[in-house]
Formats: C-alpha cells, sequence, structure tokens
C-alpha cells in the first residue's frame, strides 16, 4: 500500500507520477481550493519531467492506496531533499533544506498526520518546508503539534507565496502580436529551440535540453499546446506550455516566461491569449495558473489579471526548523 516505507528508496517513476495524477483530476474536479501547491496534473508533470534526470536520487515518495483494490490512490507524498544543480551562468545553486508536495482525497484528512509522520521519517535534522492552501483548514489544524509554524518571511508581503488563479474559457479576447513577431508551437522548432526559450526567460537556469525531453515524454504533454513567440531575428522570446487534462476540462500554463530583453511589449499576453484559445479548441472549459502572490511581487499577478484570470486560493507557508 505504499513505496518507501524502509530500505533503500526505489526511485519515482511515470507510472507512479501517473497515479498521483489521477488523484490531482479528481481534487481539481471536487475541491480545487484543497490542490496543494505543486500537486495539480500539469505541475507534477513540469516538476518530475524537468528535475527528473539531475534531481530523482533526492526525491522520497509514498503512495496510499485505496482500499477498495482499484489502484488508485487515497493520498501521496513526495518529498525533496538537499541538493546542488549548476546554473545555465555556471553558478550553482544549493538547497540544504526538506521541502514537502502532497495530496490527500477530501475524503481522508485522516491521512494527514501520517504523512507528516513520514516526512519527518525522511528529513531528520534539516529545515522542513511545507505549503498548504489557505482553504485546507484540515491540514492548518495539525501542523503545530507536529511543530510547524508560520514561515513569516515567506508568508509575508515580500515573501514568495504564490496564488493559485483561474479563468472561465470564454469571452476570449483575440491575441495581438506586435509587428515583427509571429507565434510558433514546440511540434516546430524542435527541443533544443525550445530549451534555450525557457532558459533564456528564465536566466539563470538550471534547465537542460535532456529535461526537456523528459518534460515532452511526460503525459499529458502535447508539442501543439507548448507555445512560443519568435521575433524576427528568429528567436524564441517568449513561451509557455499548457496542461491539458480532458477528464476535469481544465488546462494549466506552466511555466510561462519571456526573454528579459523583451519584456513590457505585451508579447506574453499575446501569447496567454493565443494559448487559451488552442486550449478551448482542445477541450478545455476552465483555465488554471499560480503566480507569485505576494504584494511586492506584482508583475505576474497584473499579467494574468490583466488576460481575465481571478485568485481562488492561495499558499500559506509553513516551516520546522531544525532543533
Amino acid at each position: 500500500m505504499s513505496e518507501n516505507v524502509k530500505g533503500t528508496p526505489q526511485p519515482l517513476d511515470a507510472m507512479q507520477l501517473r497515479l498521483m495524477q489521477g488523484l490531482a483530476q479528481e481534487v481539481t474536479i471536487l475541491r480545487p481550493d484543497l490542490l496543494a501547491g505543486g500537486a495539480t496534473v500539469g505541475e507534477l508533470a513540469w516538476e518530475f519531467g524537468k528535475d527528473r534526470a539531475a534531481l530523482g536520487d533526492t526525491w522520497r515518495h509514498r503512495l496510499w492506496l485505496r482500499p477498495d483494490g482499484s489502484g488508485q490512490l487515497d493520498g501521496w507524498a513526495w518529498a525533496h531533499l538537499p541538493y546542488k544543480v549548476t546554473r545555465s551562468d555556471g553558478s550553482t545553486y544549493t538547497s540544504n533544506s526538506a521541502n514537502l508536495t502532497w495530496q490527500v482525497h477530501p475524503d481522508r484528512p485522516d491521512l494527514l498526520d501520517e504523512i507528516l509522520d513520514w516526512y519527518a521519517e525522511q528529513a531528520p535534522g534539516l529545515d522542513r518546508f511545507i505549503t498548504p492552501q489557505a482553504p485546507d483548514t484540515e491540514m492548518l489544524a495539525r501542523l503545530p503539534a507536529h511543530g510547524y509554524a508560520l514561515d513569516a518571511g515567506a508568508a509575508g508581503d515580500d515573501g514568495d507565496w504564490h496564488q493559485f488563479n483561474r479563468r472561465p474559457l470564454r469571452d476570449l479576447p483575440p491575441p495581438a502580436l506586435p509587428p515583427g513577431f509571429r507565434f510558433r508551437a514546440a511540434a516546430d522548432v524542435g527541443p533544443a529551440a525550445a530549451t534555450r526559450a525557457h532558459i533564456d526567460a528564465w536566466h539563470p537556469s538550471t534547465f537542460t535540453e535532456t529535461g526537456m525531453r523528459e518534460v515532452q515524454a511526460t503525459w499529458p504533454y502535447r508539442d501543439d499546446l507548448h507555445v512560443l513567440v519568435e521575433a524576427a531575428n528568429g528567436a524564441l522570446v517568449c513561451t509557455a506550455i499548457m496542461w491539458f487534462d480532458a477528464v476535469s476540462r481544465t488546462a494549466e500554463f506552466e511555466p510561462v516566461g519571456t526573454h528579459r530583453s523583451y519584456r513590457r511589449q505585451g508579447l506574453a499576453t499575446a501569447l496567454l491569449r493565443h494559448g487559451m484559445q488552442l486550449a478551448r479548441n482542445a477541450g478545455a472549459e476552465t483555465m488554471l495558473v499560480a503566480c507569485v502572490g505576494a504584494p511586492a511581487h506584482r508583475a505576474a499577478r497584473e499579467l494574468y489579471d490583466g488576460v481575465g484570470f481571478e485568485r481562488f486560493t492561495w499558499d500559506v507557508p509553513y516551516v520546522r526548523r531544525a532543533k
């Protein structure tokens, strides 16, 4: 009924990820406000694909199968342990703490204590971070008893907490690019060019072409829903991946980025509108996207507000400091 309880940890694989995404589909339909940060269908695919090759040996996971023999999950937990990676500018980024992504079915809050105990076993002696959503009263009520306190810095006006936004896919204004730019799709440009577009938008980045190929191999990636903007000089200067889930009839932008030399020209707005039209044509009824919600960090929030997104839930970061 679970993975990685004792002994040598086994790598998280695509079949297990698909089970985790299956629970995400259910929660998206039943209680989308309870989707833990990083636990949507698209965010799971993106995180798994881009980092599996480099960081997979630092991950730990556990799955809680339903007792009815259906093969579906009542819950899962994914712990990210300390790691070191090299970025595109040659610098090194090091994480010395642990972070947990998890999800439980809305009918199984009793699993939350077991998940927190398992997390403690996986990350002894480390600062342990966890980020429930504001409406998740079940998890928020349990955290103090497990030694967690609000992470005041991360949760503040200048923190890095995120909000989750949605928009119905109706009344979509047509996209309008400035002269000299055109829309492209990853199906047309190939993985190397798509990788470069991401690295340029998120400089300095830890992303690699290996990561891109892993992302493209992860369900439910579609290269026609991976959209870009090309400048007159042939450079790909804006990029967005959409993850469409036919079960919940939602699509999610993850990630979205613009080359630092091409920002504030309306490219991201046009790409988002173009992408939403494609998502609607694919069968999506609702569009999702997460962004930094802290008041001091306005740019992404104002971008999404400007194309019709509205916040419906947000992070409440907690931490248990190592003694």
